[in-house]
């Protein structure tokens, strides 16, 4: 029995290593799983970035849109920039932009420096759309149904590969309904 004493601290060393090896090997990251797919955009009531009027749900609803979470402190939002842009000019697709936990004055700097993609920005300065959309952080990105339905979101920044296999493929789907 001694022996097995001894031997207990690295059984359960073991167990717990086991429990979080599982749990920290998700197939792909990014592939968080959303409560939002196939349910409505939530409501919200926020200001625009660029004046003092205030958007909500119903803005969204009326065509198939991506819907970016970003902030000029993410430099991942940084390095998607450019997709977004590309995605923007060559298809023609509605972005809109939320605006998270940031600075106004920064955003429409950082917009300004970088070109700016988005049909308008959405100002969430206090992260409650973005609990109310069960954001991680940013960058993540949705596409929502002209109906203003969640029908995919991706947690990560949003790269040429993302667009062609995820989004693209989503959005031509939404497009043949």
């Amino acid at each position: 029995m001694p022996g097995a004493k001894r031997l207990l601290p690295l059984a359960v060393f073991a167990a717990l290593a086991a429990i979080l090896f599982a749990g920290f090997s998700l197939r792909d990251p990014h592939l968080l799983p959303s409560a939002l797919l196939g349910k409505p955009f939530p409501d919200f009531d926020l200001p625009l970035l660029a004046d003092a009027r205030r958007v909500g749900r119903d803005d969204l609803v009326g065509a198939p849109r991506l819907v970016n979470v970003w902030a000029t402190w993410c430099p991942t939002c940084l390095a998607e920039h450019g997709e977004l842009l590309r995605i923007r000019m060559e298809t023609g697709l509605s972005i809109v932009g939320i605006n998270y936990k940031d600075d106004s004055a920064e955003a429409i700097a950082w917009l300004n420096r970088y070109g700016d993609p988005y049909d308008f920005n959405i100002v969430d300065s206090n992260g409650d759309l973005g609990v109310e959309l069960g954001v991680y952080g940013a960058p993540e990105t949705f596409l929502v149904d002209a109906d203003g339905v969640v029908r995919h979101k991706h947690v990560g920044a949003v790269t040429a590969t993302v667009w062609r296999d995820r989004f693209a493929p989503a959005l031509r789907n939404l497009l043949e309904r």
